[in-house]
């Protein structure tokens, strides 16, 4: 039986190709959630305006990945100490923050951070653990970004690489062969 998490740590395209990557992982749904405009857009989400977050939707196998450390690797391949910005990409669309889809989840979220605070330390993460609203996958041309366009848009092969890499030696059990 699969499991659901939602997480947004700045551009969805960048998380996405990160849990695309995951052993355990079967699907990595780009998305908006958080906000309070019904069916936002790209564009809208982008101007900030409608209080969403560019997030991913990661459909896992708990009996290979846990929830635990999805949330790990998340917090482990993005700056999880910046407000509202990720890099260049500043706004609370790109703010650090795990939407929980249940209780469990939500204790689970908390605990991951204090994880990540306590091995980091000097460092506090700022990322918010909020209730989800309503999940609006984004367009199409959203979803698997990076096997496609994002291998030719010099923002993706400036952004994406590094993290990619930072899974590879943070998380090696942990990424597909």
């Amino acid at each position: 039986m699969s499991e659901q998490a939602i997480v947004a740590g700045g551009c969805f395209w960048c998380t996405e190709a990160v849990f695309r990557d995951v052993i355990g992982v079967s699907a990595v749904e780009s998305g908006y959630v958080g906000g309070s405009v019904a069916n936002p857009t790209y564009k809208e989400v982008c101007s900030g305006a409608t209080g969403h977050a560019e997030a991913i939707r990661v459909t896992f196998d708990p009996n290979t990945i846990s929830l635990p450390e999805i949330y790990d690797v998340f917090l482990g391949t993005h700056d999880p100490t910046q407000l509202n910005r990720q890099g260049n990409d500043i706004g609370t669309q790109y703010r650090s923050a795990i939407f929980p889809l249940g209780d469990a989840q939500r204790d689970e979220a908390a605990a991951a951070i204090a994880r990540w605070n306590a091995d980091h330390p000097g460092q506090t993460a700022v990322t918010t653990i909020e209730d989800p609203t309503e999940w609006y996958p984004a367009e199409d041309y959203h979803q698997e970004y990076w096997e496609g366009e994002g291998q030719r848009n010099p923002y993706c092969l400036a952004v994406i690489p590094p993290k990619l890499m930072k899974l590879r030696k943070s998380f090696a059990s942990k990424v597909k062969g």
